[in-house]
């Protein structure tokens, strides 16, 4: 359709594939943002579905998904600040609190002003409910886990620190769909290819 301005917001988004993540330790799998959101995603949206399904939830999954595609877009414009770093102190937090609300704001603009307000929800991770913001703290915090186990299995032994840490936090939260994920989905990562087919 001719007539409409040209948005990069897109074309912007999309550069998340170029963005490292894990920077401060040497790994043996490199992971960038954009593979990151996507594993997020179907994360959150699976616990967001076990918890509706056994422990009484009423969330709505597919938004949950949907905003988890887009936790970290922020980083395009920031990079993937270490979580050392981001949380060092009360003074690094909302300093890097503050330039990710301006982010967000700087991304939104990049959109047609008739979509801007569809987006602002999924963008602006302030705007979501506290039930999808703890599902897509839980699912980002399982991706960081099974990242670890992952470097691990590949004989990278400077990630055995934080996966200890991460998978402490996890149990000390004790979200019930994430125990759930640890019990049942969490075991075949650790298996072969050939043994998933069995």
């Amino acid at each position: 359709m001719a007539g409409h301005p040209v948005s990069h917001f897109f074309a912007y988004v999309a550069r998340l594939r170029w963005i490292k993540r894990w920077s401060l330790m040497r790994n043996a799998i490199e992971e960038n943002v954009a593979t990151h959101s996507w594993e997020v995603a179907t994360l959150a949206h699976a616990l967001a579905i076990i918890r509706n399904r056994h422990f009484a939830g009423t969330v709505n999954a597919d938004r949950v998904a949907a905003a988890a595609l887009y936790h970290d877009a922020t980083e395009v414009i920031t990079g993937d600040m270490p979580t050392p770093v981001k949380y060092h102190s009360k003074v690094m937090r909302e300093a890097f609190g503050d330039i990710e609300h301006k982010a967000e704001a700087e991304l939104l603009a990049l959109l047609p002003e008739t979509l801007c307000g569809e987006f602002a929800p999924y963008v602006q991770q302030a705007a979501l409910a506290p039930q999808e913001k703890e599902l897509i703290k839980a699912a980002d915090r399982l991706s960081a886990w099974l990242k670890c186990q992952a470097e691990i299995r590949a004989g990278n032994t400077e990630f055995v620190p934080a996966e200890r840490q991460i998978l402490t936090r996890l149990q000390q939260e004790a979200l019930p769909e994430v125990l759930y994920f640890l019990e049942v989905f969490a075991p075949s990562y650790q298996r072969p290819l050939d043994h998933l087919l069995e």
